[in-house]
């Protein structure tokens, strides 16, 4: 039989470890949005339109099947001619 200390320790150990949940960090709220609720949203940055040259010098590259290091040596070169050509 078990006595009653014993029911008590277990009782205990059983509550420390059902609540230490409750206790453990939540995350933390979201910011609250501006109270000016006629507040412009935010503006995204729009990319520069790409130029005829860069254009062009995309598609040989595509046509060459260059990617990464290579692919962006071959476009500022490409960009460079293209550049000197126009002048």
């Amino acid at each position: 039989m078990i006595s009653l200390s014993s029911r008590i320790a277990v009782t205990a150990i059983a509550s420390l470890l059902l609540v230490g949940s409750a206790y453990a960090q939540t995350p933390a709220p979201a910011p609250a949005a501006k109270s000016d609720s006629k507040a412009a949203p935010a503006e995204k940055k729009t990319a520069a339109p790409r130029t005829a040259a860069s254009l062009e010098c995309s598609k040989e590259a595509d046509a060459k099947t260059l990617h990464g290091k290579e692919r962006k040596k071959f476009m500022s070169e490409c960009k460079k001619t293209a550049k000197t050509k126009a002048n």
